[in-house]
């Protein structure tokens, strides 16, 4: 149940493990709109409108303005990473954004420095980092911890928000060590090698009381012993995976085929990408882990247990190429196989040039203020409201993930809804035809 949301703080730190090209892009892209040189297209919490009441009221604030945020002035921003340097040396590395922009800002950037970043070569065997901790599980944890403390005394801040934006780790499957908070702590303390740099991170945040929030594919605090301490600690907690390319173009393309009762026979698709995430995807064992969240998406949306004759015998297939020459740009290619009235076989083609870091950026921003917004609200461990940001969105045991994107719009909505004292919608409508 919620509270009554306290204030939103005026000043609110952003720390993330992880601080090249994602990173790197929305620490840029805040100081660049806070200097007058962009807008925060993408964002909905920026510029996404949210109805309020009867449309025949025309109440339709932007978001911001209804629910309490902090400013994009108000924040500051932190974090980790194992190659060291600034923020604008991490800007020219990742050549996402132009260098006219980055001199602009270039003070600014030099600040922000990371702290060395807790790693473990076993779990991203592509990386050797220049910039880490040393020492056990439980000394980089509690190393995590005091960073944390440090970058909230510096900056005078009450309240902070991690989003993790690492290269994503290896599959792995959870195991007894991950299973309770007393086995957790105490594979911390062995120095336990099933316990990851991600799994670290999500520890020192939930005890620092840090609402967090999972970026990428990696085992992190969705482990049992992790969901059980973000409770006994009342922090709120989301992920995984941002939902930025093509993933978001299938959870808008299924639900089309499925509302309109069209078959699916095939879905092939393919990317080819050239940062450090798609070098790092090059590694099977990473891919493993990102194949995972890229390919449940069809399954949730089109329940082929339901419709068998539709989507039965549907062959989804997922693949990354890395390509250095393409850089941030990442291109995806989609073939769909589909099928119409009588049997009768279609096409559609996609091809989308996007850049990936570009559209990771909003997302970062938005689930770090919706984020501190339910800690402020009272809400503690999995917020599955969230879940249009995500590729596999994390739920309750008893349910499955919503993979719709409209349909993880509107629960977005509803539950802001609900957290400032306002009306849900339903789209009914019913209402403005029974009166008359």
């Amino acid at each position: 149940m919620s509270t009554a949301p306290q204030p939103a703080a005026e000043n609110l730190g952003i720390l993330l493990p992880g601080m090249g090209a994602v990173g790197s892009t929305v620490i840029a892209g805040v100081l660049a709109i806070r200097a007058g040189l962009g807008q925060p297209i993408g964002s909905l919490t920026q510029m996404g409108r949210i109805r309020l009441g009867k449309r025949t009221e025309k109440r339709n604030p932007l978001i911001q303005d209804v629910v309490p945020l902090t400013s994009l002035d108000g924040l500051v921003f932190g974090g980790w990473d194992i190659f060291g340097g600034d923020m604008y040396d991490a800007c020219q590395t990742a050549k996402v954004l132009d260098g006219n922009l980055l001199d602009q800002i270039k003070d600014e950037l030099q600040a922000i420095k990371p702290f060395p970043g807790a790693f473990d070569p076993n779990f991203v065997k592509r990386l050797n980092g220049t910039f880490m901790k040393q020492g056990t599980r439980r000394e980089m944890a509690e190393e995590v911890r005091k960073d944390i403390q440090k970058f909230k005394a510096t900056h005078g801040l009450e309240r902070a928000v991690m989003v993790n934006c690492c290269s994503t780790e290896i599959y792995i499957e959870p195991s007894d060590v991950h299973m309770s908070v007393e086995s957790f702590e105490a594979g911390l303390d062995a120095d336990d090698k099933r316990i990851s740099p991600a799994m670290v991170y999500a520890y020192a945040a939930i005890k620092e009381g840090v609402a967090y929030a999972n970026g990428t594919p990696s085992l992190a605090a969705d482990i049992p012993a992790l969901e059980t301490l973000a409770h006994e600690y009342g922090v709120p907690t989301g992920g995984k995976d941002f939902k930025t390319g093509q993933t978001l173009m299938k959870t808008v393309l299924a639900p089309m085929f499925k509302a309109r009762m069209l078959g699916v026979k095939g879905w092939f698709s393919t990317n080819i990408l050239g940062n450090r995430d798609g070098e790092v995807l090059d590694e099977p064992e990473n891919f493993k882990s990102k194949e995972k969240t890229k390919l449940g998406v069809l399954d949730n949306i089109l329940q082929p247990e339901l419709h068998p004759e539709l989507y039965g015998d549907l062959y989804h297939k997922v693949r990354i190429n890395y390509y250095p020459p393409r850089g941030d740009d990442k291109e995806g290619w989609d073939n769909i196989d589909i099928v119409g009235w009588l049997g009768y076989p279609m096409q559609i083609k996609v091809d989308f040039l996007c850049r990936d870091s570009i559209l990771a950026a909003p997302i970062v921003l938005d689930l770090a203020l919706f984020l501190d917004f339910a800690s402020r609200c009272g809400k503690k461990g999995i917020q599955e409201w969230l879940s249009f940001y995500w590729k596999s969105p994390i739920t309750a045991p008893s349910v499955y993930p919503e993979h719709d994107l409209f349909v993880q719009l509107s629960k977005l909505k509803n539950n802001l809804r609900h957290m400032v004292g306002e009306d849900l919608i339903t789209h009914l409508g019913v209402e403005y035809y029974e009166d008359q």
